[in-house]
């Protein structure tokens, strides 16, 4: 049995202006097929080939595939819904699968606008890919169907039916991925010029941010073996040339214990590669000793969801965090030698030109080495959309990338929006290109600031960054040129039953927190949770304190 995984030819001139990201989707799926028993399958990789519909055709006429599957985060749900349709033309008795957090809550829209798409995978897709596998490859499709967990399909009645969900792989160390999947010379990170990765330690998150839905959709937090992950690291490493990687994880220090372990690691290794994570605040300030054991390490790079400038959002995002804790941990990390980002959330309906400029100011006073203003984005299937209800006025999923204006702020229009963050933009990182990155005395954070610019450059020489070639924006005289080009034949959707998923423990929770990190009912000192000795003079010993918590 023949099965061809697709990704979507789909840019936004956001995450990809510092290169082609890894796509670790397919290495996990085809490695839990593989040890399944179904090694017969190809990835083509649409985005990073940038692949016509009719390339498309063309790999689809010369495969004749069994099972073509995709993924699709929101803002390329049309993109792939379209690539599956000419899938389905090209090869009308394969079956056709689309999986990934924007199907997973969406799938009554995604099967009413496309009806050629076979299944539906709901929330993690190993397992569930697996058992479709089985059931193509058993002559049990479609007669099974109803009897495959996580799916969701059209019936014989044209009615969506969606089946039970399959339970969470609880042993996370039972998948490997087969990241030979991918032609690696492809996936070069352009700030260090090397290939890069992006494998994760954990899946889930015990927090709930009101805008983000990743703790909706892993439904339970789980954390791999270290060894097991720095186990895939040296095998990315030495196997396919990785030279820099970026945890996939929603905040990978959330257990501590996990953390620490897999920095040792990595340490006890000497593989020689740098890497970067997301990861909160406080989470900073609590591992305040440990910091340059991390940069020991080889963690060069720390993106902070520092989110907002103003305390009232902060606490409208329940980001549980303060502006002066934010400006602690920037000062935190860099004294540790390690690249600091600071991460803004604009756009929402009170912003205007002064809450843009203080952004600008405070992040200046900060002193982030790196700053990323990303327009607000309400995802269909998170709890401020509902919250915000007609204040949204676009329905064109594919603006939904951080890049365009999806809200229109009350008092200011979107060209203008757009205009104030590019001069943010302008002032920063001309500041930092000529006064910071150049004369910083760590030759690899000196290295590695270099090579930011270098992709901010280069995406800004070929129009990419924002998509500003696509807006007609080429600078504070050219608002009134601005446009967005939104589909306008959108219209506001039956929004999916948001308490659904809501199984996983509530915002505030410290002993949900607790258990995540290792602990019990009861709080555990740093030490306990830590697990293992950290060596002098890397790292002072952690104090035997309690865990603070988010």
């Amino acid at each position: 049995m023949r099965i061809l995984f697709i990704h979507p030819n789909y840019k936004s001139g956001g995450a990809e202006i510092a290169g082609n990201w890894s796509p670790s989707w397919v290495a996990y799926v085809a490695g839990y097929l593989k040890a399944g028993g179904y090694d017969n399958y190809r990835f083509v990789d649409a985005m990073v080939d940038d692949l016509d519909e009719e390339q498309l055709r063309a790999i689809f006429r010369e495969e004749q595939p069994d099972m073509i599957g995709t993924t699709a985060m929101t803002p390329a749900i049309y993109t792939s819904q379209r690539l599956l349709q000419i899938a389905k033309e090209e090869c009308p008795n394969a079956l056709t699968f689309l999986g990934g957090i924007h199907a997973t809550f969406m799938f009554q829209q995604v099967l009413g606008e496309a009806p050629w798409i076979d299944a539906i995978i709901r929330g993690e897709g190993e397992a569930i890919t697996l058992n479709l596998a089985r059931a193509v490859d058993e002559g049990r499709w479609p007669s099974d169907r109803e009897n495959i967990k996580g799916i969701a399909f059209v019936g014989e009645d044209g009615k969506v039916v969606a089946t039970p969900a399959e339970p969470s792989i609880k042993d996370v160390d039972s998948i490997w991925p087969d990241w030979g999947v991918l032609e690696w010379k492809k996936y070069i990170y352009i700030p260090m010029g090397v290939p890069v990765a992006t494998p994760n330690m954990a899946r889930g998150c015990p927090f709930t941010c009101s805008f983000c839905s990743q703790w909706k959709f892993w439904r339970d937090y789980r954390v791999r073996d270290p060894k097991r992950v720095v186990d895939e690291i040296e095998m990315l490493v030495k196997d396919h040339g990785v030279g820099f990687f970026i945890l996939a994880d929603e905040e990978p220090t959330i257990n501590r214990a996990k953390f620490i372990e897999f920095c040792q690691e990595l340490i006890d290794r000497d593989l020689g590669i740098l890497w970067g994570i997301n990861t909160r605040v406080t989470d900073v300030m609590r591992d305040e000793e440990l910091l340059p054991f991390y940069r020991k390490a080889g963690l060069v790079h720390i993106s902070l969801g520092t989110e907002a400038a103003a305390q009232l959002n902060l606490d409208r995002f329940v980001k549980e965090t303060t502006i002066a804790e934010n400006k602690r941990a920037i000062q935190l990390l860099q004294q540790n030698g390690i690249v600091t980002e600071a991460q803004f959330i604009v756009g929402l309906e009170n912003e205007t030109r002064e809450t843009l400029e203080e952004t600008y100011q405070m992040v200046m006073d900060w002193g982030a080495d790196m700053a990323n203003w990303s327009m607000f984005t309400p995802w269909p299937f998170s709890d401020m959309f509902t919250e915000l209800g007609d204040k949204v006025e676009v329905y064109d999923y594919s603006k939904y990338n951080f890049v365009t204006p999806i809200m229109k702020p009350d008092n200011i229009d979107r060209a203008e929006l757009l205009d104030g963050v590019m001069k943010n933009y302008r002032r920063f990182y001309m500041k930092r290109m000529f006064f910071q990155y150049p004369w910083a005395k760590d030759p690899v954070r000196r290295r590695y600031l270099l090579g930011c610019i270098k992709a901010f450059l280069l995406s800004a020489l070929h129009r990419r960054f924002y998509d500003l070639g696509k807006h007609n924006y080429w600078g504070p005289q050219a608002k009134k040129l601005v446009h967005f080009d939104y589909d306008k034949s959108k219209a506001k959707i039956v929004e999916p039953d948001h308490n659904a998923w809501k199984k996983a423990p509530p915002a505030k929770r410290p002993q949900a927190a607790m258990k995540a990190c290792g602990g019990g009912d009861e709080q555990m000192s740093e030490a306990q949770m830590a697990g293992v000795e950290v060596p002098a003079p890397a790292a002072a010993k952690p104090k035997e304190e309690a865990l603070q918590q988010d």
